[in-house]
């Protein structure tokens, strides 16, 4: 099973506020089967926690310590709001990047993608890039760095 395929990325969504939209990061988890339905939940009571916001028009919601029973395979979601999505940041949320790391991959997915998003110019292809195969080209790339 892939981290990231063509069917955990969605380009053009809208959502009402961040709990819409790491229900949607998460769901896509969820039906390609790395997480238990139960994680969803695990990823909004982190964000209660603590922001997932990254800055950048960047978010990155992922489950709680408790959570990790509910992962059954590391896997990556990719939701691009064109229109943003507030998460309390000083600007919205473009990119919504949903985690389930499954053993001791956690830090390194979050610092792989953290490195994507470092540079302007992968920003700049994520939110302009016209399909699917477009986004996983990125993070191909930037996953393997």
């Amino acid at each position: 099973m892939n981290i990231l395929s063509k069917d955990k990325v969605i380009l053009n969504a809208k959502a009402n506020d961040k709990y819409e939209a790491i229900r949607m990061a998460g769901n896509l988890l969820v039906k390609a089967g790395h997480v238990d339905a139960g994680y969803v939940d695990k990823m909004i009571e982190r964000e209660e926690i603590v922001s997932t916001y990254m800055g950048g028009g960047l978010a990155i919601p992922h489950g709680t310590k408790e959570a990790k029973s509910l992962v059954t395979s590391t896997g990556l979601s990719i939701v691009r709001f064109p229109e943003g999505v507030d998460f309390g940041g000083d600007e919205p949320a473009f990119i919504v990047i949903g985690i389930a790391a499954a053993g001791g991959d956690h830090m390194e997915i979050l610092t792989n993608v953290a490195m994507i998003f470092t540079d302007d110019e992968s920003i700049e292809r994520v939110m302009n890039a016209s399909n699917e195969e477009e986004i996983l080209a990125i993070f191909e790339g930037g996953m393997e760095a």
